[in-house]
């Protein structure tokens, strides 16, 4: 197989290996938010070599993709095929063609967009049915690829189904955006060398989702490329927002409602503070719509330490929707150079501490190795406190098996942090309030997690341990 051209992804090479190589009939889900880089994946892995690979239409009705599938088979069979009348037809000429294929390797079939041909009264999901229980299932050298965005419809028709693709899935392979060590090496190979800091403020923006991290240019600087792509007029991603949840979600208004609620409350808000917020009924469909966003990583639920599950806070986590409620809602062409213009703004400021800490969430696993507790048992969450208008806050903290917490201050700084002499009584009181208010007899440890690390003076022996940014640009 061909996979010169991938950047990471080697789980999830290392099981498409597997499937190929098996001696039983596999379905493989892959799925994952928009843009994340699934069919690159698929088709650089197998060298776009397939015996059938059809693509589902945005938005067309079943007669369009009927035709499209008709056109498709006609160029795989190199013979002239008609357009089906039912998708049950369609899947009948596709074992048909199977079956005339030589060979005992694998028979690779990618349905791509598989989402997008299950239109209203379609019938697709039936006919797919049949054609895997009633043939496929039985053939050990055949392999089909389920593969979609709207990761709402592949987890409720495929991986939850109740009917007859019930437990009939062999594998699945959830595509997450890379990490920064991920995004450095793919920059790297486009010829971008930036320094970590501008690739971390980077991150922020874009996350770690390929297709837009494709779109920056080697020529010009970070803060040039930010421009280009978001401020300029007609600029290559400003209109991203209104394509992100329209092609994700059948009901994306509601969707929409949710993320924008979210992006008012940089803790997050609980089940009821978003339901007070958005107006939308307590229901089921609320339920489905929040998992929806949770499985496609674009909200993160997370606990509030020492509470229970029923209080469950849901987070604003995806890197570009944060970005587009802060900085490009009603912006649009109204300063083209609005990203070098600000580059000492408060605003930006206090933007890129607060989604620096939604970083280091995403890379919990490179943070607990720099402080040598990889092997160690843990959860991680959030805490805070109102007493009058005193108002303590820990952003992140890692409540470890061995009767350890580690209480997280994060730092997004150009210099090493300096810890003065109102900042340590700040640290004091945050330790002993958390004490008191938890009640907690576990040993608590200050761990620092700055950009440059931190400036020893003396207030800095409190801090037990120190995380850099070069921490995080690690192999997770």
């Amino acid at each position: 197989m061909k996979q010169s051209k991938i950047i990471g992804r080697e789980k999830e090479m290392e099981e498409l290996q597997r499937c190929v190589q098996s001696s039983e009939a596999e379905l493989v889900v892959v799925y994952g938010r928009r843009r994340v880089g699934k069919t690159f994946l698929v088709r650089e892995f197998f060298n776009n070599s397939f015996a059938f690979q059809l693509t589902g239409l945005y938005n067309q009705p079943k007669s369009v993709q009927l035709h499209n599938f008709a056109i498709t088979l006609s160029e795989y069979s190199h013979n002239p095929i008609q357009i089906p009348s039912s998708w049950l037809e369609a899947f009948t000429m596709l074992r048909s063609y199977l079956e005339s294929l030589s060979g005992e390797e694998k028979k690779v079939v990618f349905i791509d967009e598989m989402p997008w041909l299950d239109t209203r009264l379609s019938d697709f999901l039936s006919a797919f049915e049949w054609f895997w229980n009633g043939w496929g299932a039985s053939r050990n050298d055949l392999m089909v690829i389920a593969c979609g965005s709207a990761t709402s419809w592949i987890a409720d028709k495929i991986l939850a189904n109740k009917g007859g693709l019930f437990n009939r899935t062999t594998s699945r392979i959830y595509l997450r955006p890379f990490t920064l060590y991920e995004t450095e090496q793919y920059l790297l190979s486009r010829g971008i060398h930036w320094s970590r800091y501008d690739i971390a403020e980077c991150y922020m923006i874009m996350g770690g989702i390929p297709y837009y991290l494709r779109l920056l240019s080697p020529q010009v600087s970070y803060t040039s490329n930010i421009d280009e792509l978001f401020f300029k007029k007609k600029g290559k991603l400003w209109d991203e927002f209104e394509h992100l949840y329209q092609t994700l979600f059948s009901n994306a208004d509601a969707y929409i409602q949710i993320v924008e609620a979210l992006s008012s409350k940089r803790m997050g808000l609980t089940r009821n503070e978003i339901i007070a917020a958005t107006k939308l009924p307590n229901n089921g469909v609320l339920t489905r719509m929040l998992n929806n966003l949770a499985d496609s990583d674009f909200i993160r639920p997370y606990n509030f330490y020492g509470r229970k599950k029923r209080d469950t806070i849901y987070q604003l986590s995806d890197y570009y929707s944060i970005f587009y409620f802060r900085f490009l809602k009603g912006m649009h062409g109204k300063d083209e150079q609005f990203w070098t213009h600000t580059l000492d703004n408060p605003q930006r400021r206090a933007w890129a501490g607060c989604t620096f800490e939604q970083v280091c969430k995403d890379h919990i696993r490179c943070i607990k190795r720099a402080i040598g507790i990889g092997g160690v048992l843990s959860e991680d969450s959030s805490w805070h406190q109102l007493q009058g208008e005193q108002r303590t806050q820990i952003d992140l903290l890692i409540d470890r098996r061995d009767r350890v917490i580690n209480l997280c201050e994060i730092k997004y700084s150009l210099a090493p942090f300096v810890i003065d002499k109102d900042y340590d009584m700040v640290l004091r009181n945050k330790v002993e309030t958390f004490r008191q208010a938890t009640r907690t007899n576990k040993a608590l440890h200050l761990t620092m997690i700055a950009t440059y690390g931190l400036k020893e003076n003396a207030y800095s022996s409190m801090i037990q341990s120190v995380v850099v940014l070069d921490d995080l640009f690690v192999l997770q």
